[in-house]
């Protein structure tokens, strides 16, 4: 089987490592006029418009804190089925274009989640049953229009249940959003690095979609086990070009499709070229090859891994956090927050306050609804800390034990200097109060899920990390994902690190103002 070829993801990871040392020696730059497309265009297809739906329906009054942190959970016999309407606010508060900004050279549309380069490889599909002003079907959901086409017209849930190998809570989803990621769109700038920006990307994405899940009152739940080749079949996929990344089912019915099995014809539908030509970046595609499942018994054998080994408590000087009650959060509602979520560009170097941090820590960390993160609660990723400026909290590093809720810190100190090298040297974690970044240990997990598990922990830290993107907008923070020099950030936080690969980094702090 290809996903317990580890060989493959550790070959993956260390050539796709930033070091001092490769990022001068790389002689990539940006080919401005092959820039690819920020859209998948079909040529021939029908839209039938989402836009009646966007506006003047009423909000969900949920606070973007208490979002971020809780899972809805059907209860028996519960039933659970999203309007057009209620479909149409996750499509957009996900991935809909909430800003615009226009430059000579043309203009650029900002998505509700942010993403890599702003490049947004990420393709929503919806594959539903009947729903309230929807029929059964296989759609494609396109921003640019705020609009989805059918690709298939039916009931076709029973492919992904097939797919997952039998997976509750898609068996009884009345619809499962399905993510793909573009390579192209992505490698156009990033080469081969893409594959791990897939995770994040896909992520911060899904964090969104959890949150508005959440506010609805849907019962939803990422799914990362499934038969690569039969859900990129479904879709109609290249994946050469495009493949499925993950699955969320949405909302909750008694019964299941029909268990007939369907045939899945090819469509053959046209697309817009992304660009003039495309560079293949090998790497990134055999990454993927290799941690396909290919068969519903693979996709039992990962699912049925046990749980990693607790790593280390907490020893030595900690410093407890005093998060928010529900009473005391602030009202904006998760669609505010959305609606206003930026990428920062500068901080200003102002401390935060510690109740603002340990709010952020507790609410973004509570727990993934995923078939990967048993029980709930589990994560892969850990969160060690340089903690630039924050009241009540000495300047240093530090290391997040999230069952206990406090920090240790591993040594004090200035090290403003280390946070804007160990970001691949810009300013923004050294200006930021605090720069987060999010270290797994690679050996157990590959260990428990085989090289899947290289999707699964670059996923759970882009969803950490959307979660983080909330937290501090909700407090009128800013926040900005960002690389990193990846051994040299392993360095930097051992002993207490060492055999930890860092996997993603978000700086946070108080946005500079404008001049």
């Amino acid at each position: 089987m290809s996903n317990r070829n580890l060989e493959a993801t550790w070959s993956y990871h260390e050539t796709t490592k930033h070091s001092y040392s490769s990022v001068r020696s790389s002689a990539h730059y940006l080919d401005w006029s092959n820039q690819p497309l920020p859209f998948k265009i079909y040529r021939t297809l029908p839209a039938m418009s989402l836009l009646p739906y966007q506006t003047g329906h009423p909000t969900s009054g949920i606070a973007a804190l208490a979002a971020i942190s809780q899972a809805c959970v059907a209860a028996a016999g519960e039933v659970s089925v999203p309007d057009l309407k209620a479909l149409a606010q996750i499509l957009y508060f996900s991935a809909g274009i909430t800003k615009k900004k226009t430059y000579p050279g043309g203009e650029i549309y900002f998505r509700a989640a942010s993403c890599t380069g702003a490049l947004y490889e990420v393709e929503l599909y919806v594959v539903c049953g009947h729903l309230p002003d929807l029929e059964a079907g296989v759609y494609h959901f396109g921003p640019a229009d705020f609009a989805l086409r059918k690709l298939r017209a039916g009931d076709y849930r029973e492919v992904l249940l097939r797919a997952t190998g039998g997976e509750p809570s898609v068996a009884q989803a009345p619809l499962t959003l399905v993510c793909t990621c573009s390579y192209w769109r992505n490698a156009w700038k990033y080469q081969a690095r893409t594959y791990r920006h897939f995770g994040w990307d896909n992520g911060t994405m899904l964090a969104n979609a959890l949150a508005m899940c959440s506010a609805l009152r849907l019962p939803a739940r990422v799914v990362c086990g499934f038969v690569d080749s039969e859900v990129n079949g479904l879709l109609d996929v290249d994946p050469r070009r495009e493949v499925t990344f993950s699955l969320v089912p949405v909302g909750h019915v008694a019964t299941g499709p029909a268990g007939c099995r369907q045939e899945i014809s090819p469509l053959r539908l046209e697309t817009v070229p992304l660009s003039r030509t495309e560079v293949d970046y090998p790497a990134m595609w055999e990454m993927h090859q290799q941690s396909s499942l290919s068969s519903e018994d693979e996709v039992a054998s990962w699912g049925a891994s046990t749980g990693l080994t607790a790593r280390s408590m907490p020893v030595g000087q900690c410093v407890s956090l005093l998060p928010w009650s529900d009473d005391e959060l602030l009202p904006d509602t998760i669609e505010q927050v959305i609606q206003r979520r930026g990428s920062t560009r500068q901080f200003a170097r102002e401390p935060m306050t510690l109740a603002q941090l340990s709010t952020l820590l507790d609410r973004s960390t509570r727990g993934i609804p995923a078939d990967f993160l048993q029980p709930f609660g589990e994560h892969l990723n850990e969160l060690y800390l340089i903690v630039n400026a924050v009241e009540g909290l000495d300047p240093g590093a530090y290391v997040f034990h999230r069952r206990k809720g406090v920090l240790q810190r591993l040594r004090e100190g200035d090290f403003r200097n280390q946070a804007s090298y160990l970001g691949l040297e810009q300013e923004l974690p050294g200006d930021a109060s605090v720069a987060i970044f999010y270290l797994a240990d690679l050996p157990a997990i590959l260990e428990r899920f085989g090289n899947r598990g290289y999707r699964a922990v670059q996923l759970e830290a882009g969803i950490l990390g959307g979660k983080v993107y909330l937290a501090a907008y909700a407090q009128r923070l800013g926040a900005t994902g960002l690389t990193f020099f990846d051994d040299d950030v392993t360095r930097f936080f051992s002993p207490h690190a060492k055999g930890m690969s860092a996997i993603f980094l978000m700086a946070v702090g108080k946005r500079a103002k404008r001049q």
